[in-house]
């Protein structure tokens, strides 16, 4: 984990944060800037900071990360009308935090293209 990162600071507990799920590796949160009326944060507890960097090992760990997408989308009540999943890699795709994220957006009606 990395000492500055505010992700890892959330998963340290350091900030506070709605936490909506944690277990070992994960860990999912309301966005404090929310985009959408649900609008939930998904990390890895290890920093990883871009797709990019993404090793073979983590893969299992991206599956995870969906299926809690999932599971919360079900019950924030949007898996029915539906939700959107994005990870932004780099500035250019509006990557703000460097530690790998899911957004995990619904509530409305999405656009597209989306930027």
């Amino acid at each position: 984990m990395s000492k500055e990162c505010i992700f890892c600071r959330i998963v340290r507990k350091e900030i506070k944060s709605e936490i909506l799920f944690e277990d070992d590796h994960v860990v999912a949160f309301r966005d404090i800037n929310p985009r959408a009326p649900v609008h939930i944060l998904v990390i890895p507890k290890k920093h990883i900071p871009t797709v990019n960097d993404i090793e073979e090992e983590d893969l299992q760990l991206l599956g995870k990360m969906v299926g809690v997408a999932r599971d919360l989308a079900v019950t924030s009540g949007i898996s029915e009308s539906g939700y959107r999943l994005v990870i932004n890699c780099h500035q250019n795709a509006g990557q703000e935090v460097y530690h790998l994220h899911l957004h995990l957006l619904g509530g409305r009606k999405m656009k597209w293209p989306p930027g």
